[in-house]
């Protein structure tokens, strides 16, 4: 197909025009501005999409509904057989840690980045794997990224949060020994808990015996961890908290969001204030071998409702299980 001739000659064609007769590729690679200003019109995660090659897009692409959609895991791959170091191109891999960046808040996307390459533990075959649940043509378009100690999502049309779809994500590591000393030296997630034990600290004496219970946390296998309950849920009511108190248990709340990025924080805290879930919500910590060092400084506590999970267990070292349902 011959497109220009002489200069003079030269017939202007619109930008789908000149697609559709090049070669998206070929018209993309040929003249970097219209690279440039097409990229600009897709999202991170769908230009990654778009990137895949067909065997890619049949081992990677799964059905919007898929049975994994609502799982989380501290240690799991969504599409196993296909890693980052093994199944993409260079550029696409590029494309991934851009997405993952995004997905944090720029002050904390090194502290990130360095969690993922920490918890390969030095063996390549526990590279990270991404994955997406539908196509552009279903508004809950998901891309995933999971592996060791890390689960995230975002939906595939936007660069801007969403709040993480509604679904659970995972965030953890162990810093510099699997069994962490009461300090958690080193792991990028222990400010959390610090301001966990902030807001302890402005309890009264019957509020901190009641939020501390006698009972085990939640276990974490995969089909309990995140089990949303209506009843029995232990600890301190929400509800029974002064206005004052529940305003800075919001405000502990988004500032332990903190490592990610702003949108989705904004939306999560928007959710929980407008559903009014501060009402339904049980707050509790867990002593015994489950308190490091055994100095009332709490390394795991739960905040839970009928509609949320958050569970962060700091023992032997941090493990974080967030799922907001609405």
């Amino acid at each position: 197909m011959k497109l220009f001739t002489q200069a003079s000659d030269r017939i202007c064609l619109s930008r789908r025009e000149l697609l559709r007769g090049f070669g998206a590729t070929a018209a993309l690679a040929a003249f970097p501005q219209l690279r440039a200003e097409t990229a600009q019109t897709d999202s991170l995660p769908m230009q990654f999409y778009k990137s895949l090659s067909e065997e890619q897009h049949s081992k990677i692409v799964l059905p919007v509904n898929h049975e994994k959609r609502q799982f989380v895991s501290n240690w799991w791959y969504i599409c196993p057989d296909q890693r980052l170091h093994t199944f993409y191109t260079k550029d696409q891999q590029d494309l991934v840690r851009q997405i993952f960046d995004s997905l944090h808040s720029p002050e904390y996307r090194e502290k990130m980045e360095w969690q993922v390459q920490k918890d390969l533990m030095g063996q390549i075959k526990n590279t990270p794997s991404v994955g997406f649940f539908g196509t552009p043509a279903d508004k809950n378009f998901e891309f995933i990224y999971t592996g060791h100690h890390v689960t995230r999502r975002c939906n595939a049309h936007t660069d801007k949060g969403l709040g993480f779809n509604a679904e659970p994500i995972f965030y953890g590591n162990f810093a510099k020994a699997f069994r962490e000393t009461k300090d958690h030296e080193g792991n990028p997630f222990w400010y959390q808990g610090l301001l966990f034990n902030e807001f302890y600290g402005a309890l009264d004496g019957k509020q901190q015996e009641k939020i501390l219970v006698g009972r085990e946390p939640r276990g974490e296998k995969p089909d309990v961890v995140i089990k949303r309950r209506k009843t029995d849920l232990p600890g301190l009511r929400t509800a029974d908290l002064s206005k004052d108190q529940q305003a800075k248990l919001l405000d502990t709340m988004r500032r332990m969001l903190a490592c990610f990025r702003s949108d989705d924080v904004d939306v999560t805290m928007k959710t929980i204030e407008e559903k009014r879930l501060i009402e339904n919500l049980f707050v509790s910590c867990y002593g015994g071998a489950f308190d490091i060092g055994n100095d009332k400084v709490w390394d795991t506590w739960q905040i839970e409702g009928p509609d949320m999970v958050w569970y962060f267990r700091g023992v032997p070292h941090i493990h974080g299980y967030f799922h907001l349902a609405v």
